[in-house]
């Protein structure tokens, strides 16, 4: 690991939105080229970085559509740099096939989806949490990535540094799903030292031309990376490719090719598990949470411990890898696991799965627009101590 560039951390305390605060965390930690074609809820985010990039060594391009915006980025991270794009529902939809193309690739990038209500164009000013299996499943065929879930513009900046170091390290693309209220609510936000903050550098190869293969993985599944114009005669392509970056495609090469984009991940997945816990050592239930529905969840577990019910608060940070480990042990000791979301219905399935049948869960679903009332949760907790 090495540091942030003092040039572009904003060390100090701020008063920032989720957005803005997001834009410093990926330039803290060494973004300097974004491309995106605006959209609310997200639009801030690169507004922020067209605005200091001049100061920081950056570029911003606006595209002239989603699809571009989401294979520029990885044309300018194969040229040397590291790269995010921002969106929301309808273009992250637009976005899917290149984020396939990333993970293929191993093209280390970051996707920052604001969330709004959907689908189609649906309630482009309000917040819902309606993309999160698009975040999982949304590009066609085999592989896994990493969807990180702030809750305060706090975690959008602290995120924002540790999604870029994990696009890095893996090299995938990360998802760094916000929604539209924390996206636009307005808190103190801490930005340390630029010494204080680890940056993930860039895995490039120290191997001579003639040597380096850019898909050989080493001993964590992860190849190093070389840049293009240096030499090394990169081959990068979306079909099934050998270590050389060569179309090799046949079954054999399928197997061992995303078996390999799976296990890299996979290994990692207990590391990769970010949760916060409260209250959880004696609950009868717990209020599994992410993003804005954890700020109204801890509303609610108040509420209910004040009537004298165990309840515990675990809010996911990260959601896939989802922690399928810690889930499968709290469905062997508590009565219930209630799942508050902005959408129909979608992280709750994840921890159906996880749980068995060994212990209920009980969703609480909102089409968005607006966020849960305190009281429904409440009711849900109570449902599941009946």
């Amino acid at each position: 690991m090495t540091h942030a560039n003092p040039n572009a951390v904003l060390t100090g305390t701020h008063f920032m939105n989720g957005d803005a605060a997001c834009c410093e965390g990926l330039l803290a930690a060494g973004a300097r080229f974004a491309a995106g074609y605006p959209i609310t809820p997200s639009t801030e985010v690169v507004e922020r970085f067209a605005a200091r990039a001049p100061k920081t060594g950056g570029l911003f391009i606006q595209m002239e559509d989603e699809l571009a915006a989401s294979l520029t980025l990885q044309g300018m991270v194969w040229a040397g740099e590291k790269s995010f794009t921002v969106t929301s529902g309808p273009g992250f939809s637009l976005m899917m096939e290149h984020i396939g193309y990333a993970a293929m690739t191993e093209t280390p990038c970051v996707f920052v989806d604001v969330q709004r209500g959907g689908p189609s164009t649906g309630l482009p000013t309000l917040p819902a949490q309606g993309d999160m299996m698009q975040a999982r499943f949304g590009s066609h065929g085999d592989y896994l990535t990493i969807s990180l879930v702030p809750d305060s513009p706090q975690e959008c900046f602290d995120l924002a540094v540790t999604g870029m170091n994990l696009a890095e390290r893996f090299r995938v693309p990360v998802m760094l799903m916000m929604d539209e209220c924390v996206g636009h609510m307005t808190e103190k936000v801490v930005i340390p030292p630029a010494e204080n903050i680890s940056v993930y550098p860039r895995r490039h190869t120290k191997k001579p031309p003639g040597e380096y293969r850019p898909f050989e993985p080493g001993e964590d599944l992860v190849p190093e990376m070389a840049h293009a114009g240096e030499g090394y005669g990169l081959f990068v392509t979306g079909l099934t490719h050998d270590e050389r970056g060569y179309p090799l495609m046949n079954p054999a090469q399928q197997e061992k090719l995303v078996n390999r984009l799976f296990e890299k991940i996979r290994r990692a997945a207990d590391e990769l598990v970010m949760v916060e816990q409260d209250g959880m050592e004696d609950a009868d239930v717990v209020v599994l949470c992410y993003g804005i529905t954890s700020r109204v969840a801890r509303r609610a577990i108040q509420l209910a411990r004040e009537k004298g019910h165990k309840v515990g608060l675990l809010r996911l940070k990260c959601v896939w890898p989802f922690p399928e480990k810690l889930i499968r042990e709290l469905a062997g000791r508590v009565k219930a696991i209630v799942a508050p979301e902005l959408n129909l219905g979608q992280v709750v399935l994840e921890v159906e799965r996880c749980a068995g049948g060994r212990t209920r869960v009980i969703a609480v679903p909102h089409a968005g627009g607006t966020v849960h009332k305190p009281t429904d949760i409440v009711a849900a907790i109570e449902r599941g101590l009946a």
